[in-house]
């Protein structure tokens, strides 16, 4: 993998030489992780002029980190615990006489930022911007690969509870076990809180769980995720419990079912992020669930669970070949409950077969 790092690397570098930069400071965890195969705690990372330096406040195997840092990189390790990598790394890119360095100042507090002023006055600093998350938009076959695993870890989490006696027992409880078993299953951990939505609760977007217990009859909504080799994956489904669905539950699950099925079959190489959302929107639209809506229809995934495209309304831009995404429309009915349905899938072009679909599970409203 240091071959890949190393591209990443020459990616970036050539766009901030292209800015006039003869350095480039990467301090966002996943940025760093995306362009040393490790972000050890606190570590930057340094792209100079003459060589790229992991910079950190102890040795990387003896840090919590996510993965193993690239061979071909340098790592400066501080003597001691106090001090603060990024303003090491610009007296090293000093040393390396660089008179402009890039920074991410979407992640720089103003504490550091005069720090390093301090330190290095001599240096212009100038904005990174978003360039290293704009490279980890589309992924490859390696990343998929992870994201591919991560799915199937969390589709036989899912199944394996939906096998089990639901009635009476709580979200809490729920979200424990699924969280264990995509352990067991050789997770990472959980790609986010584990939601578990029962009754009234369920529909809801990032419901926290509570120790509501689950009755029958109840719209039961699942949202859980897998972390592999540090990537991320999302999976969403809703399911009735114990009895025969009641018909508003059927109507409510096919409207939201309809507009999932409109969001993926409109993911296409040169697809507006807007039209996504607009295809699955429309159906929930017209049938008069307007108000109370998600404000996007899905996002990226990756290193972080929600990262670039944004499925929203406003979004600018246009889906490429590769890049993995979720579609997740739903519906909340106060006092009632509510329908999710959310997929992670690769966006491929009509000659590779089109979306590519890593969450499995079955979409069928099951009575459990």
């Amino acid at each position: 993998m240091s071959e890949v790092y190393a591209a990443r690397r020459a990616r970036l570098r050539e766009r901030g030489q292209a800015a006039g930069n003869q350095s480039t400071l990467v301090t966002r965890p996943a940025n760093v992780r995306y362009l040393a195969g490790a972000a050890p705690q606190d570590a930057v990372l340094l792209l100079g002029r003459s060589e790229d330096i992991l910079v950190c406040t102890g040795p990387p195997e003896d840090r919590p980190t996510d993965g193993r840092p690239d061979d071909t990189l340098r790592v400066h390790i501080l003597p001691g615990p106090a001090g603060d990598p990024a303003v090491a790394a610009a007296d090293l890119a000093l040393a390396q006489h660089a008179e402009s360095m890039a920074v991410e100042e979407h992640h720089f507090t103003v504490a550091r930022h005069r720090a390093l002023r301090s330190v290095a006055p001599a240096l212009r600093l100038t904005d990174l911007a978003c360039a290293v998350e704009q490279l980890r938009v589309v992924k490859d076959e390696e990343e998929i690969s992870c994201l591919r695993i991560g799915a199937e870890i969390a589709d036989q989490a899912l199944g394996e509870l939906l096998e089990s006696i639901l009635v009476g027992r709580t979200e809490r409880h729920l979200a424990l076990e699924l969280e264990r078993r995509l352990v067991d299953h050789g997770a990472d951990g959980p790609a986010f809180a584990t939601s578990v939505a029962t009754g009234p609760n369920s529909g809801r977007r990032a419901h926290r769980p509570t120790d509501r217990r689950v009755e029958e009859g109840d719209f039961l909504s699942v949202c859980l995720g897998a972390t592999y080799r540090g990537y991320r994956c999302e999976i969403g489904r809703t399911f009735v419990i114990g009895t025969t669905p009641a018909d508003w539950q059927i109507e409510l699950y096919d409207l939201v079912f309809a507009a999932q099925r409109a969001g993926r079959q409109s993911l296409a190489p040169g697809t507006a992020y807007r039209e996504v959302d607009r295809a699955a929107r429309q159906v929930l639209d017209s049938a008069g669930y307007r108000e109370g809506l998600p404000t996007l229809m899905g996002h990226g995934v990756g290193l972080e669970i929600d990262e670039d495209p944004q499925l929203a309304p406003a979004a600018m831009g246009k889906l490429d070949a590769c890049v993995p995404v979720t579609v997740e429309p739903g519906v909340h009915l106060p006092g009632r409950g509510g329908v999710r349905i959310d997929d992670t899938l690769v966006v491929r072009p009509e000659a590779d077969g089109g979306p590519e679909l890593l969450t499995i599970t079955t979409k069928e409203l099951l009575a459990l």
